[in-house]
């Protein structure tokens, strides 16, 4: 397991981000298939049936872009590599972060990550923290970035990084609920939207 400290500029020294590298080169399947969601606020139901999806699938690495609030909400994630964003709602942040990195050892929380899934140069921030979202497209060191926070969709292309929010999974607003997969060979994002509870 290989770790790197990154230093955001402009970003006060408490903001230094630990980032886990994460590289699956004895990986041969012909295509790696990630799951992403984000903003969950306590929905179980929402989020065992976008679980269930991603296993379906196949899928064996989520990326969770934030505020999945409760502490409960954690053990659903047994199973998968979890790379984890905290976000403004996560109010148990550090017991959140124990129960994800102690259920595998390469299994990520933190505030911004940036490392490699399948050898592809990834980040993911809940982006709550503003401006983190363009600073790290700035810095060019993904390819992809992932981000929630906003409850709306999004995937578009900023200066060469794919930037996607999978949208919200709960919430108190009347917006859809929606999660999506990627295939990081293919370059492809599937939106999926659920139905409202």
């Amino acid at each position: 397991m290989r770790f790197s400290l990154l230093l955001i500029p402009d970003f006060p020294a408490e903001k230094l981000f630990l980032s886990r590298i994460i590289d699956n080169v004895n990986d041969r399947r012909p295509y790696m298939k990630i799951g992403v969601l984000s903003d969950t606020h306590d929905n179980l139901s929402s989020l065992i049936y976008v679980l269930n999806t991603f296993r379906e699938s196949g899928i064996d690495t989520i990326i969770h872009c934030g505020d999945l609030t409760g502490l409960e909400m954690v053990s659903h994630l047994e199973g998968f590599r979890v790379i984890y964003t905290i976000g403004n709602m996560d109010g148990l942040t550090g017991t959140i972060k124990k129960r994800i990195e102690g259920m595998r050892e390469d299994n990520f929380v933190g505030t911004v990550f940036q490392g490699l899934i399948d050898s592809v140069p990834v980040a993911a921030t809940h982006s709550h923290i503003e401006g983190t979202v363009m600073k790290l497209v700035r810095e060019g060191r993904c390819k992809w970035l992932f981000h929630g926070h906003t409850h709306e969709k999004r995937d578009e292309v900023i200066r060469g990084v794919r930037i996607v929010n999978p949208g919200a999974l709960g919430g108190l607003g009347r917006e859809p609920r929606s999660f999506c997969i990627v295939d990081l060979a293919q370059e492809k994002v599937e939106f999926f939207r659920l139905p409202r509870d």
